[in-house]
């Protein structure tokens, strides 16, 4: 039954992450030939505005999968429950992944537009830079430190601290804004998107956010076929002692 369990969620994983890459391909083609340009007094290299389009889906999913992480790590704390850990496991796991995707297109943008890569002076860069360094750091540790109940509690740990950076990225646009433009999603007096570039960004959340689904269900089955094969071993190792 739990094979068949496996087998259907790697499918069913498979398929929304192949839509998700298929829908992020989209997002990319209607960014450069269907967005309108915007106005080129506002931007310095108004061409290289049309990274943002993988750009600001790549940071709404991060933000996703350190929720996830976050989620897991307070439930293996309260119950010391096997899916909070997976869910810890695979929240760090795509925090890492996306946050490297935000990391490398934002640089990117800024080299054309700002005419340096990374400002060390703004919050919202150096926070983000920080908590995807974070998800590396638990990342690389399960990976390297033996499993067992003091190593996630340490990592768990970790991880809860790592999540506070969280809030203070999302708004550090609004709190303390140097470089790094500030959120503008909604209409407002002298704010707002033009609606052709607000439904491309929301084609990219929704593609994005299938690719990220897609992506937990695939890290989750592989983390419990791993924890399958370690039960299997300890069973082999009883049996051999006999």
């Amino acid at each position: 039954m739990s094979d068949t369990y496996s087998s259907s969620s790697i499918r069913f994983g498979t398929g929304l992450t192949a839509l998700g890459i298929l829908g992020a391909v989209v997002t990319a083609f209607l960014g450069v030939y269907y967005a309108p340009m915007v106005n080129p007094v506002a931007f310095n290299a108004p061409e290289a505005y049309r990274i943002l389009y993988w750009h600001v889906p790549f940071a709404w999913s991060s933000f996703l999968a350190f929720c996830m992480l976050f989620t897991g790590a307070v439930a293996w704390y309260k119950d010391r429950s096997d899916w909070g850990w997976r869910w810890f496991s695979t929240g760090s796991d795509l925090g890492l992944l996306f946050g490297l995707g935000v990391i490398t297109s934002g640089p990117i943008w800024g080299s054309a537009e700002w005419g340096v890569p990374w400002d060390w002076g703004d919050l919202r860069l150096n926070t983000f830079a920080l908590l995807t360094g974070v998800a590396f750091f638990l990342v690389l540790s399960r990976r390297s430190q033996p499993d067992g109940q003091d190593t996630r509690d340490t990592l768990a740990a970790i991880g809860l601290f790592g999540f506070a950076l969280v809030p203070i990225t999302a708004l550090a646009t609004t709190w303390y804004q140097k470089r790094h433009p500030g959120i503008v999603i909604i209409d407002g007096e002298g704010t707002g998107l033009d609606p052709a570039i607000r439904a491309v960004l929301m084609f990219g959340f929704f593609s994005f956010l299938v690719l990220f689904v897609g992506l937990a269900i695939l890290s989750d089955s592989v983390i419990k076929m791993e924890e399958m094969l370690e039960e299997g071993k300890r069973d082999l190792d009883e049996v051999n002692v006999k």
